[in-house]
């Protein structure tokens, strides 16, 4: 983990000497797509299909800023990226925004030149176990052989858990989580570590998903966000509205079905979102005054998004919990758009 840091800390250094690239949005507009770094392996979050479409929610993010750009949320190049190249490729600029279940830590937020925009899903790591191992809380792990994706924030977090605990474990590091969840699923390893709802994606991906089971106890906190180049307020304002803009349409109600007929509301909130009064896109901002309308429109508030991919109703089963809008006893939270 430190050298993969390490290694981030001298491309971003590399990147500066270099002279920071700037005007994002312009370069989006002459290459006609937003270039997204996403994980691809991620069902949920960020998957393509057999014929190549992709969704999750970090698409459906990718999507949103595609269409608030270009009012066509299928200008997007996907790029998939690992846990070791994620920030040297955001650093570097082969990607425009990174949305890779990454978490806001902070360290990266200080040291790696990133600009995080936000929390886009409120997470925690937990542990997967089979029915078979017959335990029922994560303290009764005591030298269990788990699993672990390397360069990730979950090596640290159980260490630190068991050592608080008193109990031992032996850790096996795996570069990929393809990789850490195969041979999970083939018996080398008693338990797989990672975020809750990585636990979740990745459960629907083994051999007898119904044979596992996800255990009470998280550990951390991981807001996972999506992270932009540090260096540029005009880009980093457009990443982080995007997200403003899907919890705010929540909020008020506004959703993709309904949003047409909303732009003739009466609630004065919901007309500056959708831009029917005020023109809040300008030569500052550099999108048109129907910016959220068009993300709306396109691709969704944040709890169609949420449904539509991870919750109750789809194989991932995940209830909203902390992800719930502030006003229902969650976390989520955008500043008003006014």
């Amino acid at each position: 983990m430190r050298l993969i840091l390490a290694a981030a800390v001298a491309a971003f250094t590399a990147t500066l000497a270099a002279g920071a690239q700037a005007g994002v949005l312009d370069t989006v507009k002459q290459r006609g797509s937003v270039v997204c770094g996403v994980s691809g392996k991620v069902p949920g979050f960020s998957v393509p299909d057999a014929q190549g479409v992709w969704s999750g929610m970090d698409v459906d993010y990718c999507r949103a800023i595609a269409a608030a750009v270009f009012n066509d949320p299928a200008k997007v190049t996907y790029r998939p990226v690992t846990t070791t190249e994620r920030f040297t490729a955001l650093q570097t600029g082969e990607i425009d925004v990174l949305v890779r279940n990454t978490t806001w830590s902070f360290t990266r937020d200080v040291n790696l030149g990133l600009e995080f925009v936000g929390a886009n899903f409120y997470d925690g790591q937990g542990f997967m176990v089979t029915k078979d191992l017959n335990v029922k809380s994560a303290k009764e792990l005591n030298g269990a052989s788990v699993c672990i994706q390397a360069g990730t924030t979950a090596e640290q977090n159980i260490a630190d858990f068991f050592a608080a605990n008193g109990i031992t474990f032996k850790q096996v590091v795996f570069e990929s989580s393809d990789e850490a969840t195969k041979l999970y699923d083939t018996g080398r390893c008693d338990v797989y570590t990672t975020d809750t709802s990585g636990l979740a994606a990745r459960r629907t991906t083994l051999s007898k998903p119904a044979n596992h089971v996800i255990l009470p106890e998280v550990i951390s906190k991981e807001p996972l966000g999506p992270a932009v180049r540090a260096g540029d307020p005009q880009w980093t304002n457009i990443a982080k509205w995007t997200l403003f803009a899907m919890i705010n349409a929540e909020e008020l109600g506004v959703t993709t079905a309904n949003v047409d007929e909303q732009r003739n509301a009466k609630n004065p909130d919901v007309r500056r979102l959708l831009g029917s009064d005020e023109a809040l896109g300008n030569e500052r901002w550099g999108l048109e005054r129907d910016w959220a309308y068009r993300i709306v429109k396109h691709v969704g508030n944040y709890g169609e998004v949420f449904e539509r991919n991870v919750g109750t109703k789809t194989p991932l089963g995940l209830e909203r919990g902390i992800n719930a809008l502030w006003s229902k006893g969650g976390l989520m939270y955008a500043p008003p758009v006014r």
